[in-house]
């Protein structure tokens, strides 16, 4: 009698909706289970037309967990009137995280171009302190995720996971990091602030995708896992070392290759590379 080859597991994996854009969140929340991915992070985008606290049974009917909710931040603006804007989206977003029963909001926390960077960043935390009580009163805690510099001038001015590790320090509770290989894999001080972030207790987020080369966009052109040059086993070792015991979270923007496919195929590749490179 022969024996089958084990299943892989997959109580960690997480998959965001982001990656299989063209699939609405009934079909993602669908298809995802039925392929044995335990946890889903939901975009904003997808909760359009819907009853958000309906979509969340729903998903957790399907038995998913809801690990986020993606995304809020972009705070810094030139005008008064503009950042007054940015918070009441980011009190939008807290209100839906805490109708679809999503325990954390992942931040990309925005620049201006043109702006002083040192401006950027105090409007960053003056934003960010102004909403945790809000978010302290509806259970819902905030990551900020540190973008590669290339996105500096216009995305988000928080660039090293040491920069958002000193704004979560000062902000307190409620604040922690994203961890997102895609931005941080390059930084000569990755693992030292890995166990720092640790150490905090300040891991609230762990996101996977590769770095192609060439990039052939600098926005919407990230890789499946080990289609790049990021040293996936690594980095995960430092993160299992900080004691981060969460999900893994596939978050992959390509609308010249994956976006383009079926999903499927897309959902398969996944879980394929995350046992490859990640198990």
């Amino acid at each position: 009698m022969s024996s089958s080859a084990p299943l892989p597991d997959l109580s960690r994996l997480c998959i965001h909706t982001i990656t299989t854009k063209p699939w609405a969140i009934e079909t993602s929340a669908a298809q995802f289970a039925a392929a044995g991915v335990k946890g889903i992070t939901v975009w904003r985008d997808t909760l359009a037309g819907h009853d958000v606290k309906q979509t969340g049974r729903m998903i957790r009917d399907q038995g998913l967990s809801i690990v986020s909710l993606c995304r809020g931040g972009f705070f810094p603006a030139a005008t008064a009137a503009d950042r007054a804007k940015a918070l009441d989206d980011n009190r939008k977003a807290i209100a839906e995280a805490y109708a679809l029963g999503a325990p954390l909001i992942v931040l990309v926390c925005g620049a201006v171009p043109g702006q002083p960077l040192a401006e950027s960043r105090k409007q960053i935390t003056d934003g960010i302190a102004a909403l945790l009580p809000e978010c302290k009163a509806a259970n819902v805690k905030l990551a900020i995720e540190p973008l590669h510099p290339m996105y500096a001038a216009d995305r988000a001015c928080i660039n090293t996971l040491a920069q958002a590790l000193d704004l979560v320090e000062a902000l307190g509770e409620g604040a922690g990091v994203a961890i997102d290989t895609y931005h941080v894999w390059w930084d000569p001080e990755l693992e030292t602030q890995i166990a720092r972030a640790g150490r905090l207790n300040k891991i609230f987020a762990y996101h996977i995708c590769d770095w192609l080369l060439p990039t052939r966009d600098l926005l919407l052109d990230r890789g499946m896992m080990g289609d790049g040059v990021i040293d996936f086993p690594r980095i995960r070792r430092w993160i299992e070392a900080a004691g981060y015991r969460g999900f893994t979270e596939v978050e992959i923007f390509s609308k010249l290759d994956w976006w383009t496919r079926p999903g499927d195929e897309v959902l398969k590749t996944c879980i394929a590379r995350y046992t490859a490179t990640l198990i």
